[in-house]
């Protein structure tokens, strides 16, 4: 009974999804010509709008309502409102139900990420950390989340001596790595609960953390500071420092760093660095269409 009713239930999203579909494409009100011309058209109208609408959505990070909808693409209340309605089933808009405002939804998140590939994110990366190697002298990697680790996809060499040699595409764990523990301070609370869950936090030197509370204790003071540490956490004889990197929608899609060998890598210079390291991710995420970047003191 049970594989019976799911089956027909799975269904009916494809159906509605190609009638929401039409409802986009088509105007919400009025006749259509049999002309073919005509049909794309109207077509070609109610798609210019419906971008528009979700355009002007997502200028409104705080939400908007549709009275300041409709006249901000100049539509009477009840096409954007069709509209609107239309996108809302889609998932492309979702509207919050105490306010009733219109914010983006998660769908077009998915599709700019795809756009926003990892080659292209190392074109965009690359030149940035290698003025960050530059002004440090030390190795610069910037790595994004993969599954429960990190995974660096781009990395600089600075022009002192004892460079760090990690390949581009080396996997990290998050909780001994400072790039590592930035994307854990990224995640939401019922997130950081699964990882927790899942993860067997093994030592990887002496300095390792293992303990949950102690790792608690460090996330919420990364996401007070903005800045992340690896004392010989990972590598014995290796410092690094991190800080988030943002895209346009104000979300953490990856972490930029610098390492070097302790001897080098003092505390007094980890924290002299920290500003160019916050400069350095402050431009990268304006590259990624951030609005707003932390400050770089």
């Amino acid at each position: 009974m049970r594989a019976r009713t799911k089956a027909k239930t799975s269904e009916k999203p494809a159906g509605l999804r190609k009638a929401a579909i039409a409802k986009l494409v088509l105007p919400p009100r009025g006749d259509i010509d049999d002309d073919a011309d005509d049909r794309q058209r109207v077509g070609v109208q109610s798609l210019g709008r419906a971008f528009a609408i979700l355009e002007e959505v997502a200028r409104h990070r705080e939400g908007i309502g549709l009275a300041e909808l409709s006249k901000l693409v100049g539509l009477h209340n009840s096409t954007t409102f069709h509209l609107a309605k239309t996108m809302v089933s889609l998932g492309y808009l979702r509207q919050e139900k105490d306010s009733k405002r219109y914010r983006v939804g998660r769908p077009l998140f998915a599709l700019a990420a795809s756009a926003l590939d990892e080659i292209e994110m190392v074109n965009v990366a690359t030149p940035v950390l290698e003025d960050l190697s530059r002004e440090t002298a030390e190795s610069g990697h910037f790595a994004v989340r993969m599954g429960d680790t990190v995974v660096v996809i781009a990395r600089t060499s600075g022009p002192g001596a004892f460079q760090l040699t990690d390949r581009v595409g080396v996997v990290r764990p998050a909780h001994c790595t400072a790039l590592g523990k930035i994307i854990l301070a990224s995640l939401r609370p019922d997130q950081l609960k699964r990882f927790l869950e899942r993860v067997d936090m093994k030592p990887s030197t002496g300095k390792s953390i293992t303990d949950i509370p102690v790792l608690l204790r460090e996330i919420a003071e990364i996401k007070r500071t903005g800045i992340a540490f690896d004392d010989g956490e990972f590598n014995p004889e290796v410092r690094c420092i991190a800080v988030p990197v943002m895209d346009f929608t104000g979300q953490v899609i990856g972490a930029l760093g610098i390492s070097g060998p302790i001897w080098r890598m003092t505390n007094q210079a980890l924290q002299s660095h920290a500003r160019t390291v916050r400069a350095a991710a402050n431009r990268l995420s304006a590259e990624f269409g951030a609005k707003s970047v932390a400050k770089s003191s």
